[in-house]
């Protein structure tokens, strides 16, 4: 027999935006090189602006680690019922309206769109809204681009991260 004990009640529940999170160029190029992103806009500031972009831009999976720095804020929930050592990854989606560039200050809020159970075995669907806290600035003065100040009011949705997880029952 398996024991279940995700709090069902929070579906719908939304986690405001969280911290910040500065992108920053050598983030960017570490990632880019763990991941085989070999793709020049991803290391080269020369080459993203030649491409129409404002700094270098990350690779599409980059948005994985600022989904789960707002996941995080839900699997933590003690309320929520999660024990994270039971926790598998099952799926993830991304949907990009524009890259991830150096420069951005990104803040995500989380849905908890649903969950499901059954077999001892909680399916926990999320969805996490990464947007621009205004324009894109670069973290330091390599080649710097102008930014207008109108893009500094307001956010901008930069991608959406759906992500499934797995949280295995108790044995009893």
């Amino acid at each position: 027999m398996t024991s279940v004990s995700v709090n069902l009640d929070f579906v719908g529940r939304e986690y405001p935006a969280n911290a910040p999170y500065s992108v920053g160029r050598e983030k960017i190029r570490e990632f880019a090189a763990a991941t085989g992103s070999t793709h020049p806009a991803h290391h080269d500031v020369v080459t993203a602006r030649g491409l129409g972009y404002p700094d270098v831009i990350a690779p599409a999976t980059f948005a994985v680690i600022v989904a789960q720095r707002a996941e995080a804020q839900y699997i933590e929930d003690p309320s929520a019922g999660i024990d994270f050592s039971r926790v598998v990854h099952a799926d993830e989606r991304f949907t990009h309206l524009r890259p991830i560039a150096a420069g951005d200050e990104l803040v995500t809020v989380l849905t908890v769109v649903s969950i499901t159970q059954r077999s001892g075995l909680s399916m926990i669907t999320t969805r996490c809204d990464i947007n621009a806290l205004g324009a894109s600035v670069p973290d330091d003065d390599e080649t710097a681009a102008p930014t207008s100040s109108d893009d500094a009011a307001g956010l901008e949705l930069v991608s959406t991260v759906v992500s499934t997880l797995a949280v295995r029952g108790e044995r009893l």
